[in-house]
């Protein structure tokens, strides 16, 4: 913009709002509209659970029948109580928090108005900002330098690693859930960017489960194509693109960013899923940077 930093601010706040803030909103209102309709299908009896697991209880061969009975997974009513004592806590959880959030819209704007009004002036004074909290640190120039190098490295390793795989793997799954036909796609691939965050599983931990229950009713098809799609696709963009995106960026392990997720989600709501990343990052760098610098002795400035 030629030096005009104002107008550079307000047309970057412009460019988040709509890339990201409403996008952000949009999916937030199909999840809860979804949830909504899941909930009054199952009520309705349109979705029967006890249904669906009798189904592949019956599928299942009789050799597995006897281990089924070992472990307690023959008995198709206490297994119905379990899911609705789960559904009944899940609810008693997500209820009045979904309450909350209608009765506090207006709490929900002005919060918002605030956040991107200060966004716009740290936008365009963010350089003299960072300047003046740099003088500020009673800490040797070049450890400031370091600091500075490792937040940013570690912090931007965090993010594209981890929630940009994370929401790539949801949309990929919502898009295969919704192809297919399966009820509430939105939902699941909400679910299944925050559970991408878990090593390993991931979010195979939905679309697993639901591939094989489609197999077992008979949709052998769609369930083939959900496991193939699953595997060689959902599966392995954390493999290829988690290492595109990070490059030679330091990461942490999937551990750490799973325990400051929950973390995060705990204590800040739904900025969690990035602050809680973000402020593990911080504390993992200055560990770093500490414990390098430990035997010099020479941290704060004399």
């Amino acid at each position: 913009m030629r030096g005009r930093r104002s107008l550079a601010a307000l047309v970057s706040l412009a460019i988040i709002v709509l890339l990201v803030i409403l996008p952000l909103a949009l999916v937030a209102t199909l999840v809860l509209q979804e949830a909504v309709n899941l909930y009054q299908a199952v009520q309705a009896g349109e979705i029967a659970p006890g249904r669906y697991l009798q189904q592949i209880l019956d599928a299942l061969p009789s050799w597995l029948q006897p281990w089924l009975a070992r472990v307690g997974l023959s008995d198709l009513g206490a297994i119905q109580e379990r899911i609705s004592a789960s559904l009944v806590k899940a609810l008693q959880f997500v209820g009045p928090r979904a309450l909350s959030i209608g009765q506090n819209t207006f709490d929900f704007v002005v919060d918002t108005f605030i956040m991107l009004y200060l966004l716009f002036f740290l936008l365009r004074d963010g350089d003299g900002l960072t300047a003046r909290i740099r003088e500020a640190l009673p800490l040797q120039p070049g450890l400031k330098r370091e600091l500075g190098t490792k937040f940013t490295t570690v912090i931007r390793a965090t993010i594209k690693g981890g929630i940009v795989v994370a929401i790539v793997q949801g949309a990929l799954g919502g898009l295969i859930f919704w192809l297919l036909g399966i009820h509430a796609p939105v939902l699941w691939g909400v679910l299944m960017a925050f559970l991408s965050l878990l090593p390993a599983v991931g979010a195979g931990l939905v679309w697993a489960p639901v591939a094989i229950w489609l197999l077992l009713t008979g949709a052998v098809l769609k369930g083939l194509v959900l496991i193939a799609f699953g595997v060689l696709v959902i599966g392995l963009v954390d493999n290829l693109a988690r290492p595109m995106l990070v490059g030679k960026d330091t990461r942490m392990p999937d551990y750490l960013i799973l325990l400051a997720t929950i973390g995060g989600l705990a204590i800040f709501g739904i900025n969690g899923f990035v602050v809680g990343p973000v402020i593990a990052a911080m504390f993992v760098a200055v560990w770093a940077i500490v414990a390098a610098r430990t035997r010099d002795g020479a941290l704060l400035e004399r």
